[in-house]
C-alpha cells in the first residue's frame, strides 16, 4: 500500500524534504535532499480544494455548486489556499497584490531572522510577489 507524501512535519509543522527517490521499474535510487513542490506541502483539504477548482476549470460558481456552499465561502476558501501557498490574493479591481496582514509581515520577518529565507525572498514576500 502506498501512502500520500506528507508535506509538513507532524511534530513541529515545518516543511519536510525527501531524502531518497527510487524507480519501481529498474530499482535505481537517488539519495539527497529534495524539496517537495509547494502544492505537496498544502494540507489534504487545501489539495482537495485545488483539485476541485482545476476540475471546475477555475470557475468558483461550479466549485460552490459541487461543495454546496455560497460563492463568498468558496472565494474565502480559495483565498485561504492562496495564503497557504505564501501569496496574498490579488485585488480584483487593480490586478495588484493586496497589502499583507500584520501577522503575515511578522511571520516573514521571523523567517528571515531564523535564516529560513533570504533577504531577497523576504522583500518579494513583503511586496506580495512570491511565497
Amino acid at each position: 500500500m502506498r501512502y500520500p507524501v506528507p508535506g509538513r512535519c507532524p511534530v513541529c509543522g515545518q516543511n519536510l524534504y525527501v531524502t531518497k527517490l527510487a524507480c519501481a521499474h529498474c530499482g535505481t535510487s537517488v539519495e539527497g535532499a529534495f524539496e517537495l513542490p509547494r502544492l505537496a506541502r498544502l494540507s489534504p483539504e487545501h489539495q482537495q480544494f485545488i483539485e476541485l477548482f482545476i476540475r471546475s476549470e477555475g470557475k468558483l460558481n461550479r466549485v460552490q455548486e459541487i461543495m454546496g456552499i455560497s460563492y463568498p465561502t468558496a472565494r474565502a476558501q480559495l483565498h485561504e489556499v492562496i495564503r497557504a501557498l505564501g501569496y496574498e490574493p490579488m485585488s480584483s479591481d487593480e490586478g495588484k497584490p493586496r497589502p499583507i496582514s500584520p501577522e503575515r509581515r511578522t511571520q516573514i520577518l521571523a523567517d528571515l531572522d531564523a535564516g529560513k529565507i533570504t533577504s531577497d525572498e523576504a522583500i518579494k514576500r513583503l511586496k506580495g510577489e512570491a511565497a
